[in-house]
């Protein structure tokens, strides 16, 4: 895949803006207007935060499908370009301290050496360091070229951003994609975890997977966490970065610091 390299990432940080395809260059064109809310990523072993997910809303708030339901084949592209800049200049005025993660869609890329050119000026005009940001795509959306997104992804990881395969188990790639490409992160989907102490066959898929993806160097996040028997199955499994209704809400243009999750990690 032609386009940024390790050896020129330095050079295209400090270079003036890169010129942007037409997507990029007119997101006032997607004829909406939308903001985030921020939903923590807890570390339970030091009960600190790993990350916070980048969740679309509405301007006001309003939940995610009143924006979702308004992007369309021809406007993908455009709104997910204008995601990936939104995001990055939202955390950055909240003073973000962690990690940050934005949710691309897979189908929207078709010039991936321009869009990773636009992302890495948002984030050097917003001071919001590359090696923070990463990069979740949904497992779940129907990718018409498996080898396509492995590549994307690959160069992503070149550049020095982490990767992150969202909603797995769930969707159409699963270990077909983890043959491909190893990314820095795998999400569990929450219908795994849900009641994942009350079933056994949930424990041994998630068991499995948690196995593979140590051998393989791959972090592994429980997301849809809502219990405390949940949780601690999760950290039994080997499984300590957690997501989920029973640390946090989405935060609406908000981001949880450093001792404000308060929750008992064991039952």
């Amino acid at each position: 895949m032609p386009g940024i390299t390790p050896s020129n990432f330095i050079e295209l940080q400090a270079s003036s803006p890169a010129p942007a395809c037409d997507g990029c260059a007119h997101g006032e064109r997607l004829g909406f207007s939308f903001s985030f809310a921020y939903q923590p990523i807890i570390d339970a072993t030091t009960g600190g935060i790993y990350a916070h997910e980048a969740l679309v809303r509405g301007p006001a708030g309003e939940p995610a499908p009143t924006i979702l339901s308004r992007v369309n084949k021809e406007n993908r592209y455009r709104f997910d370009q204008a995601c990936r800049v939104k995001a990055i200049k939202t955390a950055a005025a909240l003073a973000m301290p962690t990690m940050l993660s934005i949710n691309f869609m897979p189908n929207a890329i078709y010039k991936p050496e321009v869009c990773i050119r636009a992302t890495l000026e948002a984030a050097r005009t917003h001071g919001f360091a590359v090696d923070r940001l990463i990069f979740e795509t949904v497992e779940g959306e129907r990718v018409s070229d498996a080898k396509w997104l492995a590549e994307v992804l690959h160069e992503y990881q070149r550049i020095g951003f982490q990767t992150a395969i969202d909603d797995f188990g769930a969707g159409f790639a699963g270990l077909n994609l983890l043959a491909d490409f190893q990314p820095d992160i795998v999400k569990l989907d929450m219908d795994l975890v849900r009641h994942i102490d009350q079933s056994p066959a949930r424990r041994a898929i998630v068991r499995g997977v948690a196995r593979i993806c140590e051998e393989l160097g791959i972090k592994v996040i429980g997301e849809g966490v809502e219990t405390i028997e949940e949780s601690a199955c999760l950290q039994d499994l080997g499984i300590h970065l957690l997501q989920g209704y029973l640390f946090s809400k989405p935060l609406f243009e908000g981001c949880l610091r450093a001792g404000e999750a308060h929750w008992q990690s064991r039952a």
